[in-house]
């Protein structure tokens, strides 16, 4: 998404598309099925033309969205003819021929291929004259089971399955509260006096001056540690920081839109322990950084024609567990805020595909929330309508930070291990699908 705008939330960009005639696109598809001997970079070309010749619909964070753009008949079926036709000519390659870059593209396009092929059998399926209700789940809908396990591969990664990221999510469920439990042993106190100290006002800001000068100052703090642990920090422009002002966000702490950080106050006292972990997540090294390097980095045309959030959001809540390294995090409650939204993000997932995959009633999604989360009832609520709205999206955070995770534990187990270099390599080629680590990303 180099050099694109966009906002990093929840949702992704909303990017436009060139249009071009029906013409182009039939004839680039011809040029391709006509060749024996396809170059790949005639199939660099051809893609890269063609895929934007077609217009395909963007993704929407809002799966009627999504089913409401879908194409024409025709339209799909050319879609169709250019995808398989590409897959075909892939199968020829021989990929050890191809350079580093190459090869890159030529994974990327498997992967798209791939991907727009299982969307393009459901989108012939679909029957445009039915009734859509967004505060309705996608297990509602006709096919909404396969649906729902493609947007789960859309949005977090071709390789994951709802059952699978059903009892991952379970797992960081128990993982997280123990972590959480750590902490409170830690403050000698008992776990009903601990939660009643939580509650203090000590705890929380009344003035809109002092939230800003918070997150100034872990601003600052962060600063000093950052050029150690991350690559290209110097050529990393600075990050505003404003107060959130649009209301159809208000539902989240925060969010970053083209070189902005912007937290969410709405005259409401805001929670101390959220102070390190948003700004992690959302400044630098969290959303601004990351797409700052987009920009630096050296990336191929086709990588532009994508974007992908399981590697976005995994990136920003992945930096939220460096807090120490970056010289936050230094009581034990402002270490506690980063695991309490850690738990939110964790019952999230299993709710997610609870919601959409197995169709959980609304009564039996908070029931769960509330078995593992305390006195945020309404958060709960909001959260249960904005996965049968957007849903799969909450789960890249915690399944691309546990990718990233487990790369970093693998890569501080051998000698020598070096923060920046890691983190060189995590970030060499912008975001890419996760499962193309182990093909694209060396020397870890």
């Amino acid at each position: 998404m180099n050099k694109k705008n966009f906002l990093i939330v929840m949702i992704g960009s909303e990017m436009k598309s060139i249009g071009f005639k029906i013409l182009i696109i039939v004839g680039s598809i011809s040029q391709i099925c006509g060749s024996q001997n396809v170059e790949f970079t005639d199939i660099q070309k051809q893609f890269l033309e063609t895929y934007t010749a077609l217009n395909i619909p963007n993704l929407q964070v809002n799966y009627v969205q999504n089913l409401k753009s879908i194409k024409s008949t025709e339209a799909l079926k050319e879609q169709e003819t250019f995808f398989k036709t590409i897959k075909q000519q892939l199968s020829r390659i021989n990929i050890n021929t191809l350079d580093e870059y190459q090869r890159l593209d030529y994974n990327i396009m498997n992967y798209e291929v791939g991907l727009n092929l299982e969307r393009l059998t459901l989108e012939k399926q679909w029957d445009k004259t039915t009734y859509l209700d967004d505060s309705k789940s996608v297990y509602t809908i006709p096919n909404g089971k396969n649906w729902y396990a493609y947007l789960l591969k859309r949005w977090v990664n071709a390789e994951v399955h709802p059952d699978k990221i059903f009892q991952f999510g379970l797992e960081e469920v128990k993982t997280v509260k123990q972590e959480m439990k750590k902490l409170q042993e830690k403050s000698n106190l008992s776990e009903i006096a601990f939660n009643r100290h939580l509650k203090d006002a000590s705890f929380f800001y009344d003035t809109l001056n002092d939230v800003e000068d918070a997150f100034n100052n872990i601003k600052l703090e962060v600063a000093k540690e950052a050029s150690d642990i991350f690559p290209y920090i110097k050529d990393i422009s600075d990050v505003n920081i404003a107060e959130g002002s649009n209301s159809s966000l208000a539902q989240v702490p925060a969010y970053y839109s083209n070189g902005t950080f912007y937290f969410n106050h709405f005259d409401k006292p805001f929670n101390k322990r959220q102070i390190d972990w948003i700004y992690i997540h959302e400044g630098i090294p969290g959303h601004h950084y990351q797409v700052m390097v987009n920009d630096i980095v050296k990336r191929t045309d086709i990588q532009e024609l994508f974007w992908y959030s399981g590697f976005v959001e995994g990136w920003g809540a992945y930096v939220e567990y460096l807090g120490k390294d970056l010289s936050v995090y230094k009581t034990i409650y402002n270490e506690y805020g980063k695991w309490e939204w850690d738990l939110i993000r964790s019952v999230r997932v299993v709710l997610d595909v609870g919601i959409n995959y197995y169709g959980w009633s609304d009564k039996k999604a908070i029931n769960f929330w509330k078995n593992h989360i305390r006195d945020q009832h309404d958060i709960g609520l909001r959260e249960i309508k904005r996965m049968k709205r957007w849903p799969a999206q909450v789960v890249t955070y915690k399944y691309g930070s546990n990718v990233f995770l487990k790369l970093l534990n693998s890569a501080k187990a051998k000698e020598n291990f070096d923060y920046k270099v890691f983190h060189k390599n995590l970030l060499k080629y912008g975001d890419i699908p996760m499962s193309l680590f182990d093909n694209s990303v060396k020397n870890f």
